[in-house]
């Protein structure tokens, strides 16, 4: 049985591990440390009002962990947070824990208020998940994207979706060109 648990308080070492082995398995060891870097900054380094973490377990299995942080556009007041990253253990990739999770994420995020959801990946993962590609006309991304086709987004509010006005800043340990 699978269970969603919010915040990552005396989890840190095993979500950068989760990630870190994640990202080493799919795409090498290299990227594997510089995502296990990311998310260890992104969990030391962010206020907490700036930052939602929720993760899956089997028992006592970490099994699937995804971040939301805010994401300020300068001449908008509506509350953004961009989703990044998320990782489920190569094991158990495919049996729908991923998008489990992304979708709890999204509940919880509606719930407390939350305008709208980014997220920059593949397209054909997220758009399963209510995303929808978006243009840097519509939301300006924080960093020049190297893969402009994976920026996407959704509105959480129910509202008829309009352009976030001005440029962007995100969290500082996702300020950083090699994570675009």
């Amino acid at each position: 049985m699978v269970e969603f648990y919010s915040g990552y308080a005396l989890r840190e070492r095993a979500i950068c591990d989760l990630f870190t082995s994640t990202f080493s398995d799919s795409e090498g060891p290299e990227e594997g440390a510089v995502i296990g870097g990311f998310v260890n900054d992104m969990m030391n380094t962010t206020p907490n009002q700036d930052l939602f973490v929720w993760s899956a377990y089997d028992d006592e299995d970490l099994i699937g962990c995804i971040f939301f942080s805010r994401l300020v556009f300068e001449q908008d007041d509506r509350v953004v947070f961009i989703m990044s990253p998320v990782a489920v253990k190569t094991d158990r990739q495919g049996t729908g824990i991923g998008q489990e999770l992304i979708g709890h994420g999204l509940s919880d995020l509606r719930q407390k208020g939350i305008d709208f959801v980014a997220t920059y990946g593949d397209p054909k993962y997220y758009c399963k998940t209510g995303f929808r590609q978006i243009t840097e006309e519509f939301a300006q991304a924080p960093l020049k994207l190297s893969f402009p086709e994976g920026w996407l987004g959704q509105s959480l509010s129910g509202a008829r979706e309009q352009p976030l006005l001005g440029a962007s800043c995100c969290v500082p340990a996702l300020n950083k060109p090699e994570l675009w």
